[in-house]
């Protein structure tokens, strides 16, 4: 059984969604959890609740990981309120879906700032800590998208993809510091983020989809919470799809 006892892990964008499966999941299995959140305060207390209801510590930081100041202080107040940190999980992410003709530059940044710069800023952040314990493990959270492409998703598809050749660098970066950096990679699973696709794009990926059925948040939270865990430490530089089979 995995057992995260004594580990504190910070999760960003954990107010909903995937995100806030993976905060549950680790309390669940043991550990503290700072729980990250951009501007939906409540959402991200009511998930500090739960967490406490579990007898863990947990608390809401608030920052945008497009703002690498506002990084530095969540990691600070992390380790000030929390006392450590060892499991940093890279989920916060959005999408500005549209064909590339018709796609704004201002689309293209922001979805690239946050889903790839965002998380460039928290492992940098974050290392620090990491190095000092000689101890870390970073899971970030990229898509099927990253691997395939996506039409619609230019901007989207490149940031995860960036994100997986991010994953591989920091393996070889901090590998000799017993820091492991590992990605997952979802196939479709229902989640706010993903509620205004078109039917037609939802019949499809489920004809793709080997299972025969959507996955669920919590089915990429247990893969992530194997990665944070010492069952996986001899894994490192790795992308883990949940996608039900979608992708070869």
């Amino acid at each position: 059984m995995i057992d995260l006892s004594n580990r504190v892990a910070l999760v960003t964008g954990a107010s909903r969604g995937i995100g806030r499966a993976i905060a549950l999941q680790l309390a669940e299995l043991g550990a503290d959890v700072a729980v990250n959140y951009h501007a939906n305060e409540a959402a991200a207390q009511e998930v500090v609740e739960q967490i406490r209801r579990m007898g863990r510590q947990a608390i809401a930081v608030q920052a945008d990981v497009r703002d690498e100041k506002a990084v530095q202080a969540m990691i600070k107040r992390t380790i000030g309120e929390l006392g450590d940190l060892h499991i940093l999980v890279n989920n916060a992410g959005l999408t500005r879906d549209n064909v590339m003709m018709r796609m704004k530059e201002e689309d293209w940044d922001i979805v690239l700032d946050t889903n790839l710069k965002g998380a460039f800023f928290c492992i940098k952040a974050a290392q620090r800590q990491m190095i000092r314990n000689r101890y870390g493990r970073i899971v970030n959270i990229t898509s099927v998208a990253g691997i395939s492409g996506n039409a619609g998703q230019a901007n989207y598809a490149s940031s995860k993809a960036g994100l997986i050749g991010l994953t591989k660098s920091v393996a070889k970066e901090l590998g000799s510091r017993n820091i492991t950096c590992n990605a997952v990679a979802p196939g479709y699973i229902p989640t706010d983020l993903t509620a205004n696709l078109p039917e037609s794009f939802l019949e499809q990926a489920l004809k793709l989809t080997p299972l025969g059925r959507f996955g669920t948040a919590e089915d990429v939270a247990k893969a992530v919470a194997f990665l944070a865990s010492d069952a996986a430490a001899f894994i490192t530089g790795q992308v883990l799809r949940v996608d039900g089979g979608m992708i070869f």
